[in-house]
């Protein structure tokens, strides 16, 4: 299996519950968060067979790949948990090395590109518990190894960009690297330093895009994320619209009928 934290994660008080294969490394964190775990807690496995992505889609993780689920409590009240997603972002391409850093991007609002192509999702679920706590959980998908493949985005591989990382050497950087994130996070009152960094990575930013919403498509110029991690879209007549959420397409997909 060979998973281990790395120093700085064990030094913060961090755990881990590592498998082979699991169901779902989220879905598991989940219920041992329900089940009263305190959190700071990592479930790894190099092989999900029930992973799951936004609006339910699934995730590959074929043997190889990691998959990697962080949960967390917050106190009762916490109201930035949302964008710990920007924090996880940063996280994950801090800890990939591959050789072609300068074609890393974020895309909005939780997608690890290399060179337009997704090697990387995140996912956070979260739910409040009768006590008003709230317990996070921070799904993380990186193509190590395999692409998945039939999939309606372009997909990536750290192996095909000449990364010979494993599960294993990645999690432990990606366990440090959250570290760093999370301190400067600092419970949301770090979001903007957070947010400076993520939109020096962002995909797309002042480009053309369109944003699916249901059955409804908003174009525009992607110009920033708000204070609240919310993309600022500039249209054709000068206004600027927030969304909270939505399906991001750029370049050609952004100006053509989707």
């Amino acid at each position: 299996m060979g998973f281990a934290l790395g120093s700085k994660a064990i030094a913060r008080g961090y755990r881990l519950a590592a498998y082979d294969t699991i169901g779902s490394t989220s879905s598991e964190a989940m219920e041992r968060g329900r089940a009263g775990d305190a959190g700071r807690l990592w479930v790894v496995a190099t092989e999900q067979t029930a992973g799951h992505g936004r609006r339910g889609r699934p995730w590959q993780t074929p043997g190889g790949n990691l998959a990697a689920s962080l949960l967390l409590s917050l106190p009762k009240g916490s109201a930035q948990a949302a964008t710990l997603g920007f924090a996880a972002g940063l996280a994950v391409t801090e800890a990939i090395s591959v050789g072609c850093e300068d074609s890393l991007r974020l895309k909005w609002p939780n997608d690890v590109l290399i060179d337009g192509a997704k090697v990387a999702g995140i996912l956070l679920e979260a739910v409040t518990l009768a006590t008003g706590r709230s317990i996070v959980v921070i799904g993380i998908g990186v193509n190590v190894r395999h692409a998945p493949e039939g999939v309606p985005y372009p997909a990536t591989s750290l192996a095909a960009c000449g990364s010979h990382a494993t599960p294993g050497s990645l999690f432990e950087a990606l366990s440090d690297s959250w570290v760093e994130q999370e301190v400067l996070w600092d419970h949301g009152r770090g979001f903007s330093a957070i947010r400076d960094r993520w939109l020096g990575s962002a995909a797309g930013l002042g480009a053309p895009i369109a944003v699916k919403m249901g059955e409804s498509v908003f174009r525009g110029t992607f110009e920033t994320i708000d204070s609240d991690g919310r993309l600022v879209v500039r249209s054709g007549d000068g206004s600027a619209t927030t969304i909270s959420a939505g399906e991001v397409h750029f370049g050609a997909a952004g100006t053509a009928a989707l």
